[in-house]
C-alpha cells in the first residue's frame, strides 16, 4: 500500500513487550529534524492565550488543513478546546524574541503585552510582521499522552513578509548570516544507549 503498511503487514505487539527509547535519546534524535517555528493563539470569551509550537504540519491542500500538537497542561490548549478554533503565526528569522516570549511560562496577558497583533475574522490575535498567518476551525481533537493533537481546517489565510524563516534544529535556533543564508547550530550529541525503559505498569 502506497504511503504506509498494508493491514496484512502491520504488527500489533503487546505494548508491554516493547521497550521504549529513553526520553533524552528520543529528544536528541528528533532534534536532528529541522522545523520552522510558529505561535499558536486562541481566544475564548475574554481570555486569550498563545504558545510557541514547532509541532505543526500541513495535512491537506483540499480542503486546506493543518495538524498541531499542544501540551495538555498549556494555558492555550483549553481555549482551543472551548472555542473550537486556533490561529497560527509563522515566525521570521528576526522574531526569535517572540518565540522565546510565547514559550515562557509567564501569564498570557504578559505574553501579549507590547506585541503588535491584528485580529482574525473570529477575533483571534495573530502576530504582525510574520511570514504568514491563518485561522483554523478544529475538525478533530485527539488526546495522546501529555498532548492534544488538533486537526484544523484553514478558514482564513494571510500571506506575510518574504523574510527568512526562523528555523529550530538541535534544540537551538539557526542564525542568519546573510540574505537567504542560515547557519545551523552544532548538533546536540545523542546520549549513549541505555537500558531501554518499559511503559509504566509493565
Amino acid at each position: 500500500m502506497e504511503g504506509g503498511l498494508s493491514p496484512a503487514s502491520s504488527t500489533r505487539d503487546d505494548p508491554g513487550d516493547r521497550a521504549l527509547p529513553e526520553p533524552d535519546r528520543f529528544r536528541a534524535v528528533m532534534g536532528r529534524f529541522a522545523t520552522g517555528v510558529s505561535v499558536v493563539t486562541a481566544r475564548w470569551e475574554d481570555a486569550e492565550g498563545g504558545m510557541t509550537v514547532n509541532a505543526l504540519l500541513s495535512v491537506s491542500l483540499d480542503p486546506p488543513s493543518v495538524l498541531v500538537s499542544l501540551g495538555a497542561a498549556a494555558d492555550t490548549t483549553p481555549l482551543v478546546e472551548r472555542s473550537g478554533r486556533f490561529g497560527v503565526s509563522l515566525l521570521a528569522a528576526d522574531q526569535m524574541e517572540l518565540s522565546e516570549r510565547f514559550a515562557s511560562r509567564i501569564p498570557s496577558s504578559e505574553k501579549f503585552r507590547g506585541v503588535a497583533c491584528h485580529r482574525s475574522p473570529s477575533g483571534i490575535p495573530l502576530l504582525d510582521d510574520t511570514l504568514g498567518t491563518m485561522e483554523c476551525e478544529v475538525v478533530e481533537a485527539h488526546p495522546f499522552a501529555t498532548h492534544l493533537v488538533f486537526l484544523g481546517r484553514v478558514t482564513h489565510l494571510e500571506e506575510g513578509s518574504d523574510e527568512d524563516p526562523l528555523v529550530f534544529w538541535g534544540s537551538h535556533y539557526a542564525t542568519r548570516t546573510g540574505p537567504r543564508t542560515l547557519r545551523l547550530p552544532d548538533p546536540r550529541p545523542i546520549p549513549l544507549r541505555e537500558t531501554p525503559r518499559r511503559e509504566q505498569g509493565t
